[in-house]
């Protein structure tokens, strides 16, 4: 870091070279946006609901517009060119989205009579007047807006600050910011580590994180002690189960796509699979013959599934967790290395079988191209397996009875279970969930409740005919 110019150099993911200079925004900076943000956040409220979607409209029609260089951007943020383009248009999708449901979520229902016949009650709401956002690296777009939207919906204001290991889309981003003038002064983002992290807590009235339990648990008690709301969307540990009646070449394709997405490094991607004895034969033939397919996008970044480990942090710890599984006697079905591409880390894609509970890979969270799969002889034994974790992210389930899938995903301790398919949850936002155990904290980021995160309810109650006190 250059203290004198306030910069963070960053590292290209598949070169390993470090060619961007991140500006990182100072304490006060952020304090000054922060206000200048919950100044201008009366006047987004009061123009009203229809103008606040227009206005999110036009920022949905301007990244389309620009989607070239922001593009590029995230191109050189993580390393990929499919799963960029992805998280663009599904940006896009999810504004219009969002922009199409408010009217229904956020209309204050008319006057009702309580059961005392002369009062009468009325629900109103308000927003918080500042919404942060801090967000993580491996979808950095896409994160930074999931929850930004639905709260400048709302009548909130917004604050990002993006990891710092993936910041250079906010160049084109506040660019396209500018061509929405009146959006351009309710959102904005600032660029640093964790103390603008802190810097952006203690500014704002409501906070949404993304990332990691060791980092959640510390915004979590800054929150507290500012009494501000925390919504937190921490790590995973996904489980699979395999059950005895399914079908194996359907689970191992489903699972192949569902642990070796964008490589990996997604907090819903499976991470563990547990498959009955009776068909963990066909399945994990079926699995390798799929996962053997995959090749990394090197050279030529628009081929190939698997692209490089985006944070170099994670480089050590994946190599670490192999090594311990090899050291604890895992045996390795295909992949097993990470390896230096052009100057890039990229993890083979990898199926690892004998794996124990005592062994890294399975109990701690893993962001690569890597599935450990464990042959268990009943469900009860999967069940018990799968809910031996800290995490409860989401699950998967799969059996060619439904109803047998349903009664095996209810007793799963996680908040959203995909059957006969895995990480559904990337790509249906109409349900709730909500975290279990330390994978996360606060009300549902999906389905129609998750806009009410932003807003405080608030009652008339009036007295319509009876002189008070009319108790006495």
């Amino acid at each position: 870091m250059n203290n004198s110019q306030q910069t963070m150099a960053i590292v290209n993911p598949r070169n390993g070279i470090e060619d961007f200079e991140l500006t990182l925004s100072s304490a006060s900076q952020v304090t000054d946006l922060a206000s200048s943000l919950k100044q201008q956040q009366a006047h987004w409220w009061d123009i009203g609901l229809q103008s606040r979607i227009a206005t999110l409209q036009e920022l949905a029609n301007s990244i389309a517009q620009h989607k070239p260089q922001l593009l590029d951007a995230l191109v050189n943020d993580t390393g990929r060119y499919n799963e960029s383009e992805l998280e663009i248009d599904v940006t896009i999708n999810s504004i219009h989205r969002w922009c199409k449901q408010a009217p229904d979520l956020l209309t204050n229902k008319e006057a009702w009579k309580a059961e005392i016949p002369f009062i009468e009650l009325q629900q109103d709401y308000l927003p918080y007047p500042l919404v942060g956002v801090i967000s993580p690296w491996n979808f950095p777009l896409l994160l930074s807006l999931v929850d930004a939207i639905p709260a400048l919906l709302a009548g909130s204001a917004v604050l990002i600050k993006p990891s710092e290991v993936t910041s250079r889309f906010v160049v084109p981003f506040n660019q396209i910011l500018k061509t929405v003038p009146q959006l351009d002064k309710v959102l904005a983002l600032v660029s640093g580590a964790g103390e603008t992290g802190q810097g952006v807590i203690n500014a704002v009235d409501s906070l949404c994180f993304t990332g990691s339990v060791a980092t959640g648990r510390q915004v979590g008690q800054l929150c507290a002690q500012r009494f501000i709301p925390a919504f937190l969307e921490l790590g995973g540990k996904d489980a699979a189960l395999v059950c005895q009646d399914a079908d194996p070449q359907l689970a191992a394709k489903s699972l192949c796509w569902g642990s070796m997405v964008n490589a990996g490094q997604s907090c819903m991607s499976i991470e563990r699979v547990y498959v009955h004895s009776d068909i963990a034969a066909a399945f994990l033939t079926k699995l390798v013959e799929n996962v053997k397919e995959l090749e990394h996008n090197y050279p030529d970044i628009q081929q190939g599934q698997i692209g490089p480990i985006i944070s170099a942090k994670q480089v050590t710890i994946v190599e670490t967790q192999l090594q311990d599984a090899k050291d604890k006697g895992a045996k390795i079905l295909c992949g097993g290395e990470v390896l230096n591409l052009g100057g890039g880390r990229y993890c083979m894609p990898t199926v690892l079988t004998d794996v124990t509970a005592d062994m890294k890979i399975i109990s701690q969270e893993t962001f690569a191209a890597i599935l450990p799969v464990t042959v268990v002889d009943s469900d009860e034994q999967a069940i018990a397996l799968a809910n031996d974790s800290e995490f409860g992210l989401s699950a998967a389930v799969f059996s060619q009875n439904i109803e047998h899938a349903q009664k095996v995903a209810s007793r799963l301790e996680a908040g959203a279970i995909s059957i006969n398919d895995s990480s559904l949850t990337a790509l249906i936002h109409e349900a709730e969930k909500q975290s279990f155990k330390y994978s996360g904290l606060g009300g549902s980021r999906m389905g129609a409740e998750s806009i009410r995160r932003f807003i405080r309810k608030k009652a008339y109650i009036r007295n319509t005919g009876v002189p008070s006190p009319w108790w006495f």
